[in-house]
């Protein structure tokens, strides 16, 4: 792991009211979050996740030939939609209802739709996490998968995707929970530099994701900030769009 550095010392400091706030599972992944201190909004976001519309993130393993020998060329292209999606949930005894941000995941293998994933995810006014309430999700035919969930809906909660700035190394917490869905992170590293095709940045966070549903099953995401996800696996972050189209326009 990276030592932390003075801006990451930082963070911890400003983490610490938020995760007084929240509840832990015995497993150690928390899964109840201060909701109730949300002004939700579909737009914002913060330095890891922009909810900025027609703001993309195009990321692909092309640069890794022993990659694209084993699993073919796979393009993922991320964009925040102008689309939003209205959701209400029980929390604390009454109906919550946040319009949320879709966020689109369009995933090709060797030039061929894969998957295409729509997300629904809110900003947190005044702390900025950005939280996930649900997703659509489609094979590359236009089928609806099993991954699909939404919270309020078979006792499905909202997870945080993304926090702020404030970071904690070693930081838990589910970032879906849904019969369906269990995906939680760990922040296993933080405060060192990563260059990939579109550049190279500082202060990056490295976050382990896994599921009680596929025990053993592990996938490393790096996110910077004013950036986002830079490293997805094998995929690595090629280009950045600030006014760009869904690939799914196309279809």
């Amino acid at each position: 792991m990276s030592a932390l550095n003075r801006p990451a010392v930082l963070l911890l400091a400003a983490l610490a009211p938020l995760a007084s706030a929240m509840g832990a599972n015995p497993d150690g992944f928390t899964l109840e979050f201060p909701i109730g201190a949300c002004n939700f909004k579909s737009q914002g976001g913060n330095a890891f996740l922009k909810l900025q519309v027609n703001r993309q993130l195009y990321l692909s393993n092309k640069m890794c030939d022993e990659c694209v020998e084993e699993d073919g060329l796979v393009e993922l292209w991320i964009t925040i939609l102008p689309e939003t999606r209205v959701i209400t949930f029980p929390y604390a005894g009454k109906l919550r209802t946040v319009t949320a941000r879709v966020m689109e995941e369009y995933e090709t293998e060797n030039g061929e739709l894969e998957e295409v994933s729509r997300n629904f995810v809110a900003d947190c006014d005044p702390m900025h996490d950005v939280y996930y309430f649900g997703e659509d999700v489609f094979d590359g035919d236009g089928n609806p998968l099993p991954d699909a969930w939404l919270a309020g809906k078979h006792g499905a909660k909202p997870g945080i995707l993304l926090p702020d700035r404030a970071y904690l190394l070693g930081s838990r917490y589910f970032q879906e929970f849904a019969p369906n869905a269990k995906d939680r992170v760990e922040h296993t590293s933080m405060g060192f530099k990563v260059q990939v095709p579109a550049g190279t940045f500082q202060n990056c966070v490295e976050m382990t994701e896994s599921s009680p549903l596929e025990p053993g099953h592990e996938s490393l995401k790096t996110y910077c900030p004013n950036v986002g996800m830079v490293r997805d696996d094998d995929l690595e972050l090629i280009r950045v769009y600030n006014n760009a189209q869904s690939p799914s326009v196309d279809d």
